[in-house]
């Protein structure tokens, strides 16, 4: 039993304890090219979520992770077979209910840990740091915890070398063979704009991707998702237990 991990812990051990944070993973359920589950985003998130947590306790910190919330917003993959839309107010809706638990609750502080590309919290955090002004509401996304350039060398964002190295890593039981693997050749938009980053137009997944990747893969090895995930988590790690200690009365320099 990891005393940090909610799933796992019991009454007895909860009835007289006080975390200084939730930590929320939110994921989803789609197609990762033709060699990954579909639940690639839930397994990263559960695994970076507990191992981040670990090296926060062990520091001294009290967080505990939540349950991993498996849908998340998908739109432009309707015509994806079994990929699950969770739409952007069904989101607001379930954080809704468990900012109101935890506020209640006297657990002021939450971060949700985002894997997966396509949800989009800022709104919503906005949205609910208004509603509930005690609470202190933050999210990250792993990808942007360190330069991926510095541990892969194939560029993308969906079931790319990345993704795959860490599921190399963490579940290689749950990855298909090589030679099943999608080469995750993309379309971009004509429009130069979108591509540069300043505007933005949701990709119509089965019109961009014939594998449903994103990035090519084949370049992937464990060693480099081990080492990456190594680096997040420790990062991450450090980060929850600044939260954890934070005054949140006194958060500014």
């Amino acid at each position: 039993m990891r005393p940090y991990i909610l799933a796992e812990t019991n009454w007895e051990a909860l009835k007289d304890e006080n975390f200084d944070l939730a930590i929320l993973p939110w994921g989803a359920t789609e197609a990762h090219n033709y060699h990954l589950p579909y639940a690639t985003d839930n397994i990263q998130a559960d695994y970076m979520t507990a191992e981040s947590a670990k090296v926060a306790w062990e520091a001294g910190g009290k967080p505990i992770v939540l349950p991993t919330l498996p849908f998340g917003v998908n739109t432009g993959q309707s015509d994806v077979y079994l990929d699950i839309n969770l739409n952007p107010s069904t989101q607001l809706a379930i954080l809704t209910d468990i900012v109101e638990v935890l506020n209640r609750q006297g657990i002021y502080k939450l971060l949700i840990f985002n894997g997966h590309g396509g949800n989009n919290f800022k709104p919503l955090v906005r949205e609910l740091g208004y509603k509930f002004p005690k609470m202190f509401i933050s999210f990250c996304f792993f990808p942007g915890v360190l330069d991926k350039d510095l541990y892969f060398e194939e560029k993308g964002d969906h079931a790319d070398e990345m993704e795959t190295s860490l599921m190399l890593h963490l579940r290689p039981d749950l990855v298909l063979p090589r030679i099943k693997w999608g080469d995750g050749a993309s379309k971009k938009y004509k429009i130069k704009s979108f591509s540069e980053g300043w505007a933005w137009a949701e990709r119509e997944w089965s019109k961009i991707s014939e594998d449903t990747g994103v990035g090519n893969p084949h370049k992937s090895t464990k060693e480099k998702g081990e080492r990456f995930f190594n680096d997040v988590t420790q990062k991450m790690g450090n980060f929850i237990y600044e939260l954890c200690i934070a005054d949140t009365e006194d958060l500014y320099e």
